[in-house]
This record gives C-alpha cells, structure tokens and sequence, in this order.
C-alpha cells in the first residue's frame, strides 16, 4: 500500500489488516486452549507441582531464546507470507503428530506442543512484523498496534474460561485437536495475504552469519535500540520471575480452587481491552517511549501490591490496575522498533531484542520452582516490582530521542 496516509475506516479495508485479524483470532484460540489445557492437564497429573508448571513456561520460553535470533535473521531473507504460512502448517502438524503419542500413553508430550509452536513463532513473528511496516502507513502504526492488542484483550477475557471449558468438558486429547485445527485455520487464512514482494538479492552476497552480525551492530550503533535492549532484559527478569506463581496467590495465600486462575486472566484481560480502546483515541497524541515507561511504573506498583495482597478483592483490583496499562507496555515497544529500523532490518532487530526479554525470563523462570522454596511470595512479587522499576528508568534515557528524525535519515 502506498498511500501516505488513510482514514481509520480504510484502514480497515487494508487486505493486509483483515488477513492478519482473522489469523489472529484463530491463533488466539489455539493458544488459549493450549495454555490452560495443559496447565490444568499438567497440574492434575503432578499434583500441583510447582516445579512441573514452571517447566511448561520453560517449554514455551526457552526455545525463543535460542530461535529467536535465527528466525529474525531469516524473516529478513525469506518471503514472509510464504514463512508465516509454513510456520502455521508446521504448528497443526506437530500438534496432531503429540496427539497420537498422548492416545497412546505418553502424557509428557504435552511439553512438547508448546516447545514447537514457541519455535516456529520465531519465524513467524518478525515476518507479521515486516508485513505491518509494508503494508500500514507509519502515521497509523501505534493506532494499528492498539487495535491488534485490542483483538488479544478479548481474549484475554474469553479465552482462560475457553481453555479450562474445553480441558473440563472433553478432555486433553480434544483440546489438542481443536489446537491443531485452529493452527491449520490460520494458515488457510494467510493464503489470503498480498503477494510477497519479490526483492532483488543479486548484488547481495552476505550469509547467514554476515545478514546476523550486521543485526547486532545495527541495534548496538542505534543508541536508542541499545537501550531499548536494556529495558526488554530487565522486563524480561521480572516477568520470568512472576509468570509461574499467579497460580499459587491463588492456591496457596488465598486457598482458592486453581480454576480461580481463569478469573484473573479475565480480569486482566478485560482491563487490557479497556486500556487498549483508551490508547487508540490517544496513539497519536503520546510519545512511545512515553507510553512504554508509564506502563512499566505502573507494573512496578502493581507487583508490589499483588505481592502484599491477603484477599481475593485485591488481587483482582491489582491484577486490572495491571491489566489497563499493559499495552502501554505492548504498543510502546512494537512501535518503538518499527519506528526505529530500516524496514530490511525489522526481522533481525526482533531477534536480537526479543532474545534480551525471553533470556533473561528464562533464567529466572527456569529458578522459579527453587525461588519459591527459599523466599516468600511477596518477597518474589517486590523483587519484579524492583526490576519493572528499573527498565522505566531506563526507558527515561530516550524520551528526547527523536524518532521521526531517525525514520527519515533511515530512509
């Protein structure tokens, strides 16, 4: 699309925008059955144990720390409708190939649908990422961002009762089914895309390991995206700190059945959508720098209180306190990184940044189970407050950082 600009309503109109939200609600629904299915699948068959559930974290994780450099690189050298389909197709394969070792006995292969799925995601991602840079005038980026945070809002809401709905009713084997199926759906939808757009390579005689390193130096010359790395592993420490352990606020402070969980995925996910509509009236008005350090205080505050909170009220007040301001946090780095890179670097920048948030999550997610044994919750809980604290005051180090100059000495 060439067009410098569009109205909100042509927007919508953009082949590429309905493609990609229709994909979208049908990965979603995947992944939401997954994730639940397999927590509840997995709790019941360790008896809650703590090192268990971390473990499937760790599956999803993990893998993007390893790939995520290597998916970058090559979403940068692939055609990216052609990658994000095969990424798709690949994700229903491994999924219904896990369901026949599960029908016959092997119930750790569950490990094994989030740890493929986490994989192919690094491919797909920064594709999704180069196509929205294409495809969508730079003037709407931060309002398209809020309106795909938006779609996953929703399911923020809808999709923990959908998981733990189809896990209790049908079981685990029909909830991997309906993974795979959702998989497959999704990418019947991406056939859908526009036409990749062929680039000449003949004058380009780089590698793969050359087109690597000239991701990390463009992200280390970039001082902004230096910094941004920065914010992302000090993140990436405090999520990987809280990730596994909402459920045991609720099972063990509050004595609450773990189904609660769902709940405050819901809740959260409600004040998501609500905060996503408020930044859509308001995208172009705010910095996002801006919107990424407001998002990261209020995360700090709301760990703290979560780690302090004795009852089900409070916890459900901080989680939406939470909820609302994260996709400050979403939209503020998304369209921070478009922004800031060259279009033919979108794929490494990804992969060099997101490795700095899923690494360093990993560390401490893959110590969680140990963490909690020798600390008390509310001490992990201040902890990533801590942490979310000190990426806003990194975040700080670029408010003057002049975005629009850095588009166009890029271009």
């Amino acid at each position: 699309m060439t067009e410098s600009s569009m109205s909100m309503s042509s927007f919508f109109r953009n082949r590429f925008v309905r493609v990609i939200m229709a994909s979208s609600i049908f990965l979603q629904i995947g992944i939401w059955v997954r994730n639940f299915a397999i927590l509840l699948y997995v709790m019941d068959k360790t008896n809650n144990n703590p090192i268990a559930v971390s473990l499937i974290s760790v599956a999803e994780f993990a893998p993007i720390f390893i790939f995520s450099f290597i998916g970058g690189t090559f979403a940068d050298r692939w055609r990216p409708k052609r990658t994000m389909v095969w990424c798709d197709l690949l994700s229903a394969i491994s999924v219904f190939a896990v369901l026949l070792t599960i029908i016959f006995g092997t119930w750790q292969g569950v490990f094994f649908v989030t740890f493929v799925s986490s994989i192919l995601s690094q491919f797909s991602q920064p594709s999704a990422m180069k196509l929205f840079k294409i495809h969508v005038p730079e003037e709407y980026m931060q309002t398209g961002m809020a309106i795909f945070q938006t779609v996953m809002s929703i399911f923020m809401i809808i999709g923990p009762a959908l998981g733990t709905i189809v896990f209790q009713k049908f079981g685990i084997n029909i909830a991997i089914a309906i993974m795979g199926i959702a998989f497959l759906l999704s990418a019947s939808v991406l056939t859908l895309l526009p036409a990749d757009q062929i680039i000449e390579r003949e004058n380009i005689t780089t590698n793969f390991f050359e087109e690597l390193k000239e991701g990390f130096n463009y992200v280390w010359q970039e001082k902004a995206l230096t910094i941004l790395g920065s914010v992302f592993a000090a993140a990436g420490l405090a999520v990987g700190i809280i990730q596994p352990l909402g459920v045991f606020i609720i099972v063990e402070r509050l004595g609450l059945p773990k189904e609660n969980l769902q709940l405050l995925f819901m809740v959260n996910g409600a004040a998501m959508f609500i905060g996503g509509g408020l930044i859509m009236t308001i995208a172009k008005k705010v910095k996002p720098q801006k919107l990424l350090a407001i998002g990261l205080v209020v995360n700090a505050i709301s760990m703290v209180g979560l780690g302090l909170s004795s009852s089900w009220v409070m916890v459900l007040l901080f989680e939406f306190f939470n909820g609302f301001f994260m996709p400050c946090i979403q939209i503020g780095i998304n369209t921070l990184i478009l922004q800031l890179t060259r279009s033919e670097f979108v794929g490494r920048v990804n992969g060099v940044l997101n490795p700095m948030f899923m690494g360093f999550m990993v560390i401490t997610m893959s110590l969680t189970g140990w963490l909690k044994g020798q600390f008390s919750l509310t001490a992990l809980y201040i902890a990533a407050g801590l942490l979310f604290l000190i990426g806003a005051i990194l975040t700080s180090l670029i408010f003057n950082t002049s975005v629009h100059n850095k588009i166009d000495s890029a271009q």
